[in-house]
């Protein structure tokens, strides 16, 4: 006899099913796992042995062969533990595998019999949805699978409960819902002092989902401006949440079942790899990218990145996907992120002080400016010169306006774009595109001369043109006009990247 139970592979933020599968057959005994499993799998063994002699259960004298199937789906993860042993344990009676084949088993086992928590229960839950059946899980995460609604969830703390519980001898409680964490305060913009450009194309950023790059000398506030940055963005949506809960999940990041409506803000160091930035390694793993994903991937010291690690950005920050493709493994994940940049305009960072520059200014300046390449910069929406704050800045008191009011008015502009995606498609001005872009930010008669007469004279490619198009109707949505006009096109143009200084 065959005992089934079914389980998950993790491609992406996709669960396909498998099913493990277990035979006791006569003959020399031996334990082996088929089905193209790595490592974590193949090392199951062991802690399935340990975990049954904890409990005081010996293997059989058999053959004992484990298959996950299907066998050309790669297999890797330590959650197969837990469908592994129940698969064994119905195959020797002790658990009946027709009460096991409502359920989608998801788990790992420590030595002493304990059900220890592993990266994609939400990811399981979702698909036990789907499945129309219930979920077996470890304890810790019994409020992370709680979030698929309409699942019978059992969370389990060790074998020997769960076995209890499904022979009816013992009662598990129901896992509660995993609690929603508001945004925590951040910086306010009342801290900055000055910078009123700078602040204005935050804004803009922020009402648009926009790309923005702010250069400036160092101590200027670019980094300040930056952590401002979710202060006055709109929290995220139920669905939004649940979307980035499930990247959090897979990478092993979602603890205690605690989804945040803040959106996600990721600072990774200059020094990072093309790995950890778009994903990938051994086991395939999100990167800060998709960490960032409907939020926010801030990257400071932009020119001091990789070349290459940078121009990996240019599909993400266009599709709002990344494809990971490796010998062993091709998985998407989303990417649809907001990047802010900054950078100081030369090495020394005093390009404009004739007294700080260096002596190979203004040279150096358009050495440093070029380590990032032209088509990186092409998908930067907002360009803005972040100007030295003086000791006569600093003494002067608080702005009026803080982060408060300009998030009202972010809020506002993101309700109007908001009640257009129903016929565009897209969450933001930054992702419209084609008959939508054309629809709703085509400018007016004056804003279309001004255009046309702006485009020849920068030379604007037509990557260029659409991202000015977008950021103009953001302008005007943020205005409160119907569309777009002269005055808004020429905001926008007043952002567009300017050659380098030399």
């Amino acid at each position: 006899m065959v005992a089934t139970v079914r389980t998950v592979a993790y491609l992406g933020l996709e669960a396909r099913a498998v099913e493990v599968q277990c035979q006791l057959a006569a003959g020399l005994p031996r334990f082996s796992v088929v089905g193209l499993p790595d490592k974590a799998v193949s090392e199951s063994r062991e802690r399935v042995q340990a975990a049954l002699a904890a409990m005081g259960l010996a293997l059989p004298p058999k053959r004992i062969t484990i298959e996950a199937r299907r066998a050309d789906l790669p297999k890797d993860g330590s959650h197969y533990d837990l469908p592994i042993t129940l698969a064994l344990l119905a195959a020797m009676g002790v658990a009946d595998r027709e009460q096991l084949a409502d359920f989608v088993a998801v788990g790992e086992l420590a030595l002493d019999g304990r059900i220890v928590g592993s990266p994609g229960v939400l990811l399981a839950a979702m698909h036990a949805s789907e499945a129309e059946c219930g979920l077996i899980c470890p304890a810790i995460q019994g409020a992370e699978a709680r979030w698929a609604s309409g699942i019978p969830v059992i969370a389990a703390p060790d074998l020997v409960s769960l076995l209890n519980h499904l022979k009816g001898t013992q009662q598990l409680s129901e896992p509660q819902l995993g609690t929603v964490e508001e945004a925590s305060p951040g910086p306010d913009l009342r801290q900055v002092k000055g910078q009123e450009s700078a602040k204005r194309a935050l804004e803009i950023a922020a009402a648009g989902g926009h790309n923005l790059l702010m250069s400036g000398p160092p101590g200027a506030g670019k980094s300040l401006l930056a952590a401002c940055l979710p202060g006055i963005l709109p929290p995220l949506s139920p669905a939004e949440a649940l979307e980035v809960s499930m990247v959090q999940s897979v990478a092993g990041l979602l603890e205690g079942g605690r989804i945040s409506r803040a959106r996600p803000f990721r600072a990774p160091h200059h020094s990072a790899s093309m790995a950890a930035l778009t994903g990938g390694g051994l086991k395939v793993r999100p990167g800060e990218v998709s960490l960032a994903h409907l939020g926010v991937l801030f990257l400071d010291e932009l020119p001091e990145f990789q070349r290459p690690v940078l121009d990996s950005l240019r599909q993400p920050l266009e599709t709002g996907k990344v494809d990971v493709a490796r010998a062993n493994a091709h998985v998407s994940y989303p990417a649809r992120v907001q990047l802010i940049a900054a950078m100081n305009p030369c090495r020394c960072g005093h390009l404009g002080d004739p007294s700080l520059a260096c002596g190979r200014a203004p040279k150096c300046a358009a050495d440093y400016q070029s380590k990032v390449s032209g088509p990186m910069l092409d998908r930067i929406d907002l360009h803005v010169e972040v100007e030295p704050v003086s000791a006569a800045d600093l003494a002067l008191p608080p702005p009026a306006e803080g982060s408060a009011e300009v998030a009202a008015r972010v809020a506002a502009a993101r309700a109007v774009q908001a009640a257009r995606e129903a016929e565009s498609g897209a969450r933001t001005n930054a992702e419209l595109d084609g008959d939508m872009l054309e629809r709703f930010a085509t400018p007016d008669e004056a804003g279309r001369t001004l255009l046309m007469q702006a485009a020849e004279r920068m030379r604007l490619s037509a990557r260029s043109y659409v991202r000015m198009l977008r950021v103009a109707r953001t302008v005007a949505d943020l205005g409160g006009a119907e569309q777009v006009g002269r005055v808004h096109v020429a905001e926008a143009l007043s952002y567009r990247r300017q050659a380098p200084r030399a």
